[in-house]
């Protein structure tokens, strides 16, 4: 897995709509004002790909476009990281224009820039890990930039900050307060606090003792779901079995699975039925162990550790949930194909090298 730099201040950022078209409509002026404010502020220099801006209408019809942004910044070498606006859910739709252009699979492979991103970039990111170039499962342009609180989160900050030089992370520390979902996001939510909880809970851990190793392999259990199935979008299993997008099994072999749900908040019954799907791909018998992320909102949060048990079976699979990654604010970064160490007995996550070339 190679392995990008870390960022440096000066550096040239671009902001990537992969998905979801949203930042480029008059409703989020005000997120994408806020959001480069902040790269600038981190010493940055955000370039707004073209057709980032172009709104969600034409990026739904153009996937072509979002994979063009997607290839120059790429192809240019004054940008060092790349940032996905948000999620949304056809993100698949893009592949064909990537992984069938060589030009691209060339640069991906052999000029690893840091790219960070969740939700359906889950399928950005199995992209990467199959051309061998080391992702981040972490904050993007919207949902983290331009947090419309006064200041960003201050964990998901300190997050934002470990992809820069001699930040590097080492520990992946569950935050001590956790955040309601906003209901406003206008112009006149600027400024205004989210609803803050004490996290009471930590991370807690599901079965299993000790510590488990491997490397870290995952992403968002709704994208999975759709990989696997075709449920949303008929066409989207048969276009990621065509680039071999899910991992083989040999491929999951020892790896330390993460996963997380998505703001859709899904019901204990469609949890099952999505870990269903995961289970008969057989990886819960070659993994190491697994991480789980916080439920957006704490929504089902028992009831989805009972769905964990039920369906896993695996009793000697060991489980850590409620970790600080995915839909859930704060947010921490996850790194993909990098060696980790879950300790159980102490709740700790330890990286065992480093993130960055």
């Amino acid at each position: 897995m190679k392995k990008p730099k870390s960022l440096v201040k000066g550096d040239k950022v671009a902001i990537v709509s992969m998905s979801s078209g949203m930042l480029g409509e008059d409703f989020a002026k005000h997120e994408l004002d806020l959001g480069l404010k902040r790269i600038n502020e981190f010493g940055l220099v955000p370039v707004v790909m073209p057709n980032a801006l172009k709104g969600i209408e034409y990026l739904k019809n153009h996937p072509e476009a979002r994979a063009q942004d997607l290839k120059d910044a790429f192809y240019d070498m004054s940008i060092k990281g790349i940032i996905c606006a948000i999620g949304g859910d056809d993100t698949y739709r893009t592949l064909p224009y990537l992984l069938d252009d060589s030009d691209f699979v060339s640069a991906a492979k052999n000029n690893p820039k840091l790219f960070t991103g969740f939700s359906d970039t889950t399928i950005n990111h199995l992209m990467f890990y199959k051309l061998g170039m080391g992702t981040f499962y972490g904050p993007t342009f919207v949902c983290d930039l331009a947090e419309l609180n006064k200041e960003m989160l201050p964990y998901t900050r300190k997050t934002f900050l470990k992809y820069f030089e001699h930040h590097n992370e080492d520990c992946i520390e569950s935050s001590n307060v956790w955040y309601e979902d906003r209901t406003d996001f206008s112009i006149d939510a600027i400024g205004t606090s989210r609803v803050e909880h004490l996290e009471e809970k930590g991370y807690e851990v599901l079965q299993g003792k000790g510590k488990f190793n491997g490397r870290l392999l995952g992403g968002c259990l709704e994208s999975f779901y759709d990989i696997l199935t075709s449920i949303r979008y008929c066409d989207e299993k048969h276009i990621c079995d065509k680039y071999g997008l899910f991992p083989t099994l040999n491929e999951w072999k020892d790896k330390i699975l993460f996963i997380e749900t998505c703001e859709e908040k899904p019901k204990p019954e469609i949890l099952e039925k999505e870990l269903i799907a995961l289970k008969d791909t057989g990886i819960f018998d070659v993994i190491s162990g697994i991480i789980v992320g916080k439920p957006q909102g704490e929504k089902y949060y028992e009831e989805y550790k009972k769905i964990y048990y039920k369906i896993i079976e695996n009793k000697d699979l060991p489980i850590l949930y409620n970790v600080n990654f995915g839909h859930a604010e704060p947010r921490c970064i996850i790194p993909y194909g990098i060696e980790a160490e879950v300790d159980l007995d102490k709740k700790v996550i330890m990286l065992k090298e480093s993130m960055f070339a």
